[in-house]
């Protein structure tokens, strides 16, 4: 296995810069003379660049003034003339999402050309004012955070999974329009897999016992619920939503509008975090990260449902999952849709060695529904992407997820030196970065006349 000294700094220095931005209008040519901060390039870095590039966030540095842009022009430039930022492995030509971080060619050339022409301000009464954010949060203040009852000990050099509890009480049954996680170490966290425990009225007098951190690495929960004192107080157990809560790298917590989405909190309950891994780390260090709530006075009326192909999914892959040294080998699962749906948002995963990613479905009259396609998988940016709108898919449609893996030397990120034959696991070993994944997750809720008319645009 390649040391941990060589591989993980590739990680670090590669994430060096970050966007977080929605989609900009593609602006004319202009002569370059005419290009200025004010006018031209501010307002393509502070919707691009500054949800990132903020105190608190994944970006090194900051892009929140002309100052911030001018420090740190050449990395910009390199950024974005070498298509490594922004941040979007989707291709915008196979299918579309909100908040798609494409520069067209013309933006990028606006930019490294008024680099070169020595950065010139424009009329400062005109720079527009930076965006305002609430620290830690994409969507603003919350109404309530959450918090870690104790910090979670990571060791260093190895992955970490643990799950954690996270408690809480409060006045009334309430409804909540959004649950955010909000990583505390960025830069570490792989990926959390989180759960809304409710309790009913007079069955649980304390939310606070039993342990709030246990290593996540068995297959059978109850004893570990138990310990964690999600129990009601007469043995039985409470209600559980599943999937509540997510991260990934380069994640946004979604916020549907409408109908769409939505939670009932109970006055008395817990976020579990089934699983959450922490990557390797340099150094021994403590994470304390938190959750975002954020409420509303409408009740859901349709709860987003989920499901995962694949890996821990409803289909098989096929052929197995197992990639010989030296190989690329690529793979296939797919699913039958029992029921009209409504597709909104996709999400493909894979660790180290994906090289890209294809899925479709077949509609019964033999159309073909494009879902998402990425030519250059990014490890470091693993998305739910949201379409624009809700996309039916009908009712004996088949889904299509096609894989490919690269086990090769010349796959720079290939944790092994020399390459070594991955397989799938079981559990969570087949979290581990340095093993492999292929899920196919999405979002859905039932089908509903008109459906294809709602945006999912957040107002």
């Amino acid at each position: 296995m390649k040391k941990f000294s060589s591989f993980f700094p590739f990680l670090f220095t590669a994430t060096f810069f970050c966007s977080c931005g929605s989609e900009t209008k593609t602006p004319e040519k202009k002569d370059d003379s005419f290009v200025t901060f004010s006018t031209d390039i501010a307002p393509l870095i502070y919707k691009n660049c500054s949800p990132c590039h903020r105190p608190g966030q994944a970006g090194p540095f900051d892009l929140l003034s002309y100052n911030d842009v001018k420090k740190n022009a050449n990395r910009i430039k390199f950024a974005t003339t070498t298509h490594f930022m922004p941040p979007w492995p989707a291709d915008p030509s196979y299918s579309n999402f909100i908040g798609e971080r494409v520069l067209t060619q013309n933006e990028i050339d606006l930019i490294k050309n008024w680099i070169e022409n020595k950065m010139p301000v424009g009329d400062s009464t005109k720079i527009p004012s930076p965006p305002e954010f609430y620290n830690g949060s994409f969507f603003g203040k919350p109404d309530l955070v959450v918090r870690m009852q104790e910090i979670v000990k990571l060791k260093s050099g190895r992955d970490n999974f643990f799950m954690i509890k996270f408690p809480y009480e409060i006045a009334q049954d309430t409804f909540v329009c959004a649950i955010e996680f909000v990583p505390h170490k960025r830069k570490l966290i792989h990926h959390v897999n989180g759960h809304t425990i409710s309790f009913d009225d007079n069955k649980k007098k304390n939310v606070y016992e039993g342990k709030n951190i246990l290593p996540d690495m068995q297959e059978n929960f109850v004893p570990s619920f138990k310990e964690m004192g999600l129990a009601n107080d007469d043995g039985t157990f409470p209600l559980m939503t599943p999937n509540t809560v997510y991260y990934l790298p380069g994640f946004t917590p979604p916020q549907y509008p409408g109908d769409v989405g939505g939670y009932v909190l109970k006055k008395k309950g817990a976020f579990l975090l089934k699983n959450i891994h922490y990557g390797p780390s340099p150094e021994d260090v403590n994470d304390s990260s938190y959750i975002n709530i954020f409420f509303t006075d409408k009740k859901p009326k349709r709860p987003i449902k989920e499901i995962q192909l694949g890996t821990f999914g409803v289909s098989v892959i096929e052929p197995a999952l197992e990639i010989p040294a030296n190989q690329i080998k690529t793979f296939h699962t797919q699913w039958k849709v029992p029921v009209d749906i409504s597709l909104l948002s996709v999400n493909p995963h894979m660790h180290l060695l994906g090289k890209n990613f294809l899925a479709y479905a077949i509609s019964p009259n033999g159309d073909t529904i494009k879902l998402i396609r990425i030519n250059k998988w990014d490890f470091r940016w693993q998305y739910y992407y949201t379409f624009p709108s809700m996309k039916k898919i009908p009712a004996g449609s088949i889904m299509h997820a096609y894989a490919t893996y690269d086990n090769t030397k010349e796959n720079l990120l290939n944790p092994f030196s020399p390459p070594q034959l991955i397989k799938e696991r079981k559990g969570t070993e087949s979290m581990r970065t340095t093993e492999e994944m292929f899920q196919f997750i999405f979002t859905y809720v039932p089908y509903k006349a008109g459906d294809e008319n709602v945006s999912l645009e957040r107002k």
